[in-house]
C-alpha cells in the first residue's frame, strides 16, 4: 500500500512582510543568536518563543567542546517553557541563524532531534506550533505544525 504525504509551507522574500508581531519574534531571535555561544562552529542560532500570554522566551545554541554534550537553540528555549511555564501554549518558534555553514538564501531549518522536541511540545499542549525559519538573507519560510517537517515523529500516539 502506498501512502503520500503532503504539506503546505508559505515562502516570503523577506521577514518584514511578517505581522508587527512576528517582526518581533524575529528580531528577539536575532538577539538571541547574537549572543549564542558557538566557539567551535561559529555558528549562531537563536530561537524565540511566543506563548499564549504573549511572553516571549529566547533560547540560542550553545556549544560544549563534548560533542554532542552542547544544546540547539529550539531546544534551549522549548525546555526553558516546559520548565517555566509547563501550562503555557507555545503559539510560534521562530528561527534564526548566522554563519558560514550554510548559504545566505537557504532555509535554517531544525535538526532530527529539535522536531522531535518540537513535535512533544505540540503533543503536550495539544494544539499545533507555528514555526517561521528565517534565512540570513531575511527570506522567511513559514510551516503550520511540526508534522510538515517531522513525517513520523517517533512514539507518541503509536
Amino acid at each position: 500500500m502506498k501512502h503520500t504525504h503532503s504539506f503546505e509551507y508559505e515562502i516570503l522574500d523577506h521577514w518584514n512582510e511578517l505581522s508587527n508581531d512576528e517582526q518581533q519574534l524575529v528580531k528577539q531571535a536575532n538577539i538571541a543568536a547574537d549572543a549564542a555561544y558557538a566557539p567551535y562552529s561559529n555558528f549562531h542560532v537563536g530561537a524565540s518563543v511566543l506563548l499564549n500570554d504573549g511572553t516571549i522566551i529566547k533560547g540560542n545554541n550553545q556549544e560544549n567542546i563534548a560533542y554532542p554534550s552542547g544544546l540547539c537553540a529550539e531546544r534551549v528555549a522549548l525546555f526553558y517553557v516546559g520548565a517555566n511555564y509547563p501550562n503555557a501554549i507555545v503559539k510560534t518558534l521562530v528561527v534564526v541563524a548566522k554563519g558560514d555553514l550554510v548559504k545566505a538564501e537557504d532555509c535554517i531549518s531544525p535538526c532530527g532531534a529539535c522536531r522531535q522536541v518540537i513535535a512533544q511540545s505540540e503533543y503536550r499542549q495539544k494544539e499545533p506550533i507555528r514555526l517561521i525559519l528565517v534565512a540570513q538573507n531575511g527570506k522567511t519560510f513559514i510551516f503550520n505544525q511540526a508534522a510538515d517537517l517531522l513525517v513520523f515523529p517517533f512514539g507518541m500516539e503509536d
